[in-house]
């Protein structure tokens, strides 16, 4: 089975993107998106977030933070994250702007409230193929270790969505075997067939 996937976290750069690197790097038809107002990356405190619009691209974002301070954003792990997506996608997309990019079957979110917002906006869409999709949360703190563990189980999942000829037949044990089988990351399924595109 050929399913398409998107990749959601909340602002396009760690932990959706660690996913759509892996699931690219294997051959799936995949894309990534955030769901907030704004991309936020870590400044040189809590208070002085680096914030850029959805469609600035990476490499603009990897440039100006090398020249602000390129010790503390390679030792935070900024300017490797950023050189990693440079080679994924140009830039960050906003998921409530996607709806030209076309239907997917499965959507993976990496955070509660981000899956609350797909859904949400799921919801408030004008449905065109009223086909179902499935949303599976993942819930995976925004560090650069929880996001290469959690782009792990995506591909994980993702495969064995792959090996499925129906994946509402399949999901309740997928899902189950992603559980028993995941080291910490809490999985929440809604196999969505209310929420069309």
């Amino acid at each position: 089975m050929k399913l398409r996937y998107a990749m959601v976290c909340s602002s396009n750069q760690n932990r959706s993107m660690e996913a759509h690197s892996l699931l690219k790097k294997e051959g799936f038809d995949v894309s990534s998106y955030g769901t907030g107002q704004h991309v936020k990356l870590p400044g040189p405190s809590l208070r002085e977030p680096n914030v850029y619009d959805f469609g600035t691209p990476y490499k603009h974002m990897f440039e100006e933070l090398r020249r602000k301070d390129p010790e503390l954003y390679r030792r935070n792990g900024i300017l490797p994250m950023l050189k990693r997506n440079v080679t994924v996608k140009n830039a960050p997309q906003r998921w409530q702007e996607n709806s030209s990019d076309g239907a997917f079957d499965v959507v993976l979110t990496f955070e509660e409230k981000v899956f609350d917002s797909v859904v949400e906006d799921l919801h408030s869409r004008l449905h065109v193929e009223l086909k179902p999709v499935l949303i599976i949360n993942l819930e995976v703190k925004d560090n650069h270790e929880e996001a290469a563990i959690g782009g792990r189980l995506a591909l994980q999942l993702c495969q064995e969505l792959e090996a499925t000829e129906n994946w509402e037949d399949s999901i309740d044990k997928i899902i189950i075997n992603l559980r028993d089988n995941s080291t910490g990351n809490s999985c929440i399924a809604s196999p969505s067939t209310d929420a069309n595109f």
